[in-house]
């Protein structure tokens, strides 16, 4: 089998080339969910339609008990995943009558706010130090029930406070004051942070990045998260390329 990989039966490949882009490529992504299709590129009609199973598949499957806290984690740096969590945030508020907050747990490479036209002045490291309603540090995203926690203001302790018994104290927080949570974590294969707040999430939906993450890694990560008791609910294969057209897997 090819180092380069074909991991979970739950896989969702997201393609063509680019369908998201890395993080921190700005504007690419910010409107995307509200595009109509009209007017798409064939990628990004195609990409908006697999974001669109995998939130039908993580949250909205009738019959079956579905996860309200979700964490997404990269397995290396520069996988799209903050670009993808934007992207299923926006769909997921679209999508259900209740609340829905995208939580930017990434302190490494904080890129949230950008994605989605906002500043990061008040976040999650404030809240982590501060007393308050966990609203308040929150910032309310377009006309849908869609809030932003970012990272907020970041101080050289700021990676300490999500060891501290204070962060399962707002995630709870959060899941009292939200039906949904969408956490964007930094990459599992680069940093433990990730780890921490995936024992505090439902599960974990791995984005890997084509012809980049090696079998290899994604299979320990993976290994990693099932002894610590964290579901993995499966996994994205995020700017996958199609050397035929796109159309005609479906056939096969």
């Amino acid at each position: 089998m090819s180092r380069n990989f074909e991991l979970l039966q739950s896989e969702i490949c997201l393609g063509n080339a680019r369908a998201y882009p890395k993080d921190g490529v700005a504007g690419e992504a910010k409107n995307h969910a509200q595009t109509a299709a009209v007017g798409l590129t064939a990628a990004e009609s195609a990409a908006r339609e697999e974001s669109l199973k995998l939130v039908q598949r993580l949250f909205l499957t009738p019959g079956q008990a579905t996860p309200k806290c979700v964490l997404f984690a990269g397995i290396d740096v520069e996988a799209g995943c903050s670009s993808l969590c934007a992207v299923v945030s926006r769909l997921l508020a679209e999508s259900v009558p209740g609340s829905v907050c995208l939580l930017e747990g990434n302190f490494r490479n904080p890129t949230l706010p950008k994605l989605m036209g906002v500043d990061n002045h008040h976040g999650l490291a404030d809240a982590l130090r501060q007393e308050g309603s966990i609203r308040s540090f929150a910032k309310r995203i377009g006309t849908n029930d869609l809030w932003l926690l970012s990272s907020g203001s970041l101080v050289k302790d700021s990676v300490d406070l999500l060891n501290s018994a204070r962060l399962k104290e707002r995630i709870g927080e959060l899941r009292s004051s939200f039906e949904y949570l969408v956490i964007d974590a930094p990459p599992l294969g680069a940093y433990a942070d990730g780890l921490v707040l995936s024992r505090l999430a439902d599960g974990v939906v791995l984005v890997l990045e084509a012809n980049e993450t090696r079998r290899e890694a994604a299979l320990r990560i993976t290994d990693s998260l099932r002894k610590s008791n964290v579901p993995v609910l499966g996994a994205v294969l995020n700017n996958r390329t199609f050397p035929i057209p796109a159309a005609l897997y479906k056939r096969l």
